[in-house]
């Protein structure tokens, strides 16, 4: 946004808890001084709200061309279909907490969701480039024996195989010690790890001093049928 958005007049939708406070400072804090200027609404949520019709009108009277998206799936949803109704058609940053297409983008509406932003970190399921390699045919065969009725085009199912192979991993470290030390001791020193469903040259590290196990990311933009992943792979532990 820095630097591509020199007169970036941003509005904020967070959920009104830790996930949402996070995702706010860390873009703050990515903003530097220039938040204050840049910052022109914060709008919040709370998860029992049935939904967010007003915080969007709120935003689009408040000038903002800058839409910075932090909700979970129901609520990403409204806010996408909201934005498209009432003609507003900010920059759109997403956050890839409800980046999928399945069950975000298609009930929000293919063309409500075209041009939004994203980051990801993970294979799109619904991204035709990947379902011929190996790691894709070895989801699809888990999907299929142990999850038969799971969505094949929900991210979150992409994401929840990762996180086990990881685990798996891990546990494979620890040996025939299944301690708690053990296990937090393995966890804390992984070395360059790649999972089958990652995006290509995305690595899992993580020390006793880091526990952030994925600082890559790669920019996506929805095209109204798919995520496309365009420019450089950021690397947040070489900042």
């Amino acid at each position: 946004m820095l630097k591509n958005v020199p007169d970036a007049k941003v509005g904020i939708l967070y959920q009104n808890d830790d996930y949402g406070k996070d995702y706010v400072k860390g873009f703050k804090d990515g903003l530097g001084d220039a938040a204050k200027k840049m910052v022109v609404s914060e709008q919040s949520y709370e998860t029992t709200d049935p939904t967010i019709d007003s915080q969007i009108l709120n935003l689009k009277s408040s000038g903002a061309n800058v839409f910075f998206n932090v909700t979970i799936p129901k609520f990403a949803v409204q806010a996408i279909k909201k934005a498209h109704d009432i003609g507003w058609k900010p920059l759109h940053l997403l956050n890839s907490v409800s980046s999928s297409v399945g069950v975000v983008l298609k009930p929000a509406g293919l063309e409500a969701s075209k041009g939004l932003l994203t980051t990801y970190y993970i294979q799109d399921p619904t991204d035709p480039q990947w379902k011929n390699g190996q790691g894709y045919k070895d989801w699809l065969a888990f999907m299929k024996k142990y999850y038969p009725e799971g969505s094949i085009e929900d991210a979150f199912n992409v994401y929840g195989y990762s996180v086990a192979q990881t685990l798996v991993y891990v546990l494979k470290q620890c040996g025939n010690d299944l301690s708690r030390e053990n296990i937090m001791r393995q966890a804390a020193s992984i070395k360059d790890l790649t999972i089958p469903m990652l995006l290509p040259g995305i690595k899992i590290n993580t020390s006793p001093t880091d526990f952030a196990p994925i600082e890559q990311e790669q920019l996506a933009k929805f095209d109204g049928e798919r995520w496309a992943l365009f420019g450089e792979m950021y690397d947040a532990s070489k900042k």
